[in-house]
């Protein structure tokens, strides 16, 4: 990513949903009708879009993320850590709705947790709204989108990207059944192991495993598969080429949870700067790394110096 000569990044465009998370620590979770005291409580950003348009923001990316938000405290908690993170937003303010919040309990003695989602006006994001955005869509140089959203508008957000021809992205995260049709708008495909199980039935145990699978993918349309791997880094599987790239550590691992998000962030923005594919694998193990190091999902996502150092020092 670093050289002598001045880097010229096309836009990336985010399709995705704002979640706050709300986390609760308790010994155990109460039963119906209870009341316990729980141990701690933390209040942060979260979302897989949000997520994945702030670690592009932090490396540097010309970002624009779209979404439906409400209008109270939430919203502004997004606006803010998007502003942090140097991240434009196409906001669909939506007052008879909220914005989406989950609630996650975490077992003390196990680690364990429980989660409810509640997507609120991200969950009204439809075709029309991705229309009435289609200029955004249509000027990046990448776009990027999950299955937070309805798949309907993220299906036509693809359609219109691919037929204005831009970079598209498709993290299926989290996994879901998906039309035919939505496999063939994909120049690129990141599910983690067990999003790569869903989707084609596959047990994904090893690479081998993993480049089994990216092979049915490929059969439905999709151009490349990016299967992360975890600890075990990823493999950028296509016709004509099967490279895996291994994890890049940068320490004792804190949090595991915003790691696949890192990596698609950090793998949208090194192709915004014309990273060839398997560098850019490189480049986004290096984000996910340093992320997992750290507490929190946004919190967690680190600047283009940091993932540079450690890369020159891999």
């Amino acid at each position: 990513m670093a050289s002598g000569k001045p880097v010229v990044m096309k836009p990336v465009v985010v399709l995705g949903v704002f979640v706050a998370d709300t986390a609760y620590r308790a010994d155990r979770q109460p039963r119906m009708g209870e009341t316990i005291l729980g141990n701690s409580f933390k209040l942060g950003p979260g979302g897989k879009g949000s997520n994945q348009a702030v670690a592009a923001g932090k490396l540097g990316a010309d970002i624009t993320f779209l979404t439906r938000l409400g209008v109270d405290a939430f919203a502004d908690m997004a606006k803010r850590t998007w502003k942090d993170a140097g991240v434009k937003s196409a906001v669909i303010d939506t007052p008879d709705s909220y914005t989406g919040a989950a609630y996650i309990f975490v077992e003390e003695g196990s680690g364990n947790n429980a989660i409810i989602v509640s997507p609120g006006a991200a969950m009204l994001i439809s075709p029309a709204d991705i229309e009435a955005n289609a200029d955004l869509i249509g000027g990046a140089g990448v776009f990027v989108t999950q299955l937070e959203q309805p798949i309907d508008a993220a299906l036509r957000a693809l359609e219109i990207a691919r037929g204005a021809g831009v970079t598209t992205i498709l993290n299926p995260a989290p996994a879901a059944t998906l039309p035919d049709r939505i496999y063939t708008l994909c120049d690129y495909l990141t599910p983690n192991e067990t999003e790569t199980e869903e989707l084609t039935g596959l047990k994904v145990s090893s690479v081998d495993d993993a480049r089994a699978a990216a092979g049915k993918l490929l059969e439905k349309g999709v151009g490349t598969v990016i299967v992360t791997l975890g600890d075990k880094g990823a493999l950028l599987h296509t016709k004509d080429r099967s490279e895996h790239v291994p994890a890049i550590s940068a320490g004792p691992v804190v949090e595991t949870t915003g790691a696949g998000d890192a990596f698609n962030g950090g793998f949208a923005a090194a192709l915004s700067r014309g990273v060839e594919p398997v560098q850019a694998v490189r480049f986004a193990c290096a984000v996910a790394g340093i992320s997992v190091t750290r507490p929190g999902t946004a919190p967690s996502m680190p600047t283009l110096r940091e993932v540079e150092a450690l890369l020159a020092g891999s």
